[in-house]
């Protein structure tokens, strides 16, 4: 079951980058990040009421609860850094660069978390490894010489070292946890931070200019993420968190689809060899 979860978790949050890059098109990212929050936040309470997980609150351990915050201040400056580097930069150029947490979490998880080193797991990681290096646009990155083309890059390495940080934290902080409820409490720790930054930019001016369009799109990629995330964090729960996190990061086969079809932003021959070897290296650690 968690192995399906953790594929359902990848399935929406494919979606969300793409419902996102179109959301804050005309939006500013911090302001787009806030307000997609609130919907996380009111469809993850829904859920700990609809499967009564409300009920064991009192449960929850100090030591939870701490390392949920702790993860959820992670993914605040995680979606701040991913969606200002997506304003900034095409998804087919961001995307691989966040997702290359992915290695990191591994090499984490099997070293900390005691989770075991296998040859699979190794040979996976090489795997994955390469083939996110192969989808970064190294030309183009070089090539990116003003402020704006450079600071997408600086964004999104720093947005794949908070996910990184993310599942770790939230793996240890779910133990013993009612997962939905885990979502929810960490979701108002996301939902915090994003306004407390909007605010403190002065941001929360512009909302009378977020169009129709935007209002929709950013709603979508709320509701996509609530799902996303508690599929996730509920096989966060059941499953490794060297096998879940890659599974997790298919959601970059679904972005850049959807990116090259909706998007209409093209993808080279060597991407999409690293998206195989990312692919392939991933459903080894099935076996």
């Amino acid at each position: 079951m968690w192995i399906l979860l953790a594929f359902a978790s990848a399935f929406f949050a494919g979606i969300v980058s793409i419902l996102v890059k179109i959301g804050i098109k005309n939006t500013d990212s911090n302001l787009a990040t806030a307000l997609r929050t609130i919907v996380v936040v009111i469809f993850a309470w829904m859920m700990v009421f609809v499967v009564g997980s409300h009920t064991t609150i009192a449960d929850v351990s100090i030591r939870s609860v701490i390392f949920l915050v702790l993860s959820g201040f992670a993914t605040g400056g995680s979606w701040l850094c991913y969606f200002k580097a997506l304003k900034l930069g095409d998804v087919n150029k961001v995307v691989p660069i966040d997702k290359s947490s992915t290695i990191l979490t591994m090499i984490i998880s099997m070293t900390f978390l005691a989770e075991g080193v296998t040859i699979i797991k190794i040979c996976a990681l090489i795997l994955i490894g390469v083939g996110t290096y192969l989808m970064i646009d190294r030309k183009q990155v070089a090539l990116d010489t003003t402020e704006k083309s450079y600071t997408w890059i600086i964004y999104a390495v720093l947005a794949a070292v908070f996910a990184s940080m993310v599942a770790i934290l939230s793996k240890i902080g779910i133990e013993g946890v009612e997962s939905n409820l885990g979502t929810a409490i960490r979701t108002i720790v996301v939902l915090f931070m994003a306004w407390l930054i909007v605010l403190m930019q002065g941001k929360h001016k512009e909302i009378k200019n977020v169009d129709r369009r935007s209002w929709v799109f950013l709603g979508l990629s709320g509701l996509a993420t609530g799902l996303s995330w508690i599929c996730f964090y509920s096989a966060l729960q059941q499953g490794p968190v060297s096998v879940v996190v890659p599974i997790d990061k298919l959601s970059i086969v679904v972005t850049i689809a959807f990116g090259c079809f909706i998007l209409r932003e093209k993808i080279k021959k060597l991407s999409i060899v690293g998206l195989a070897l990312i692919v392939v290296g991933t459903l080894s650690l099935l076996l």
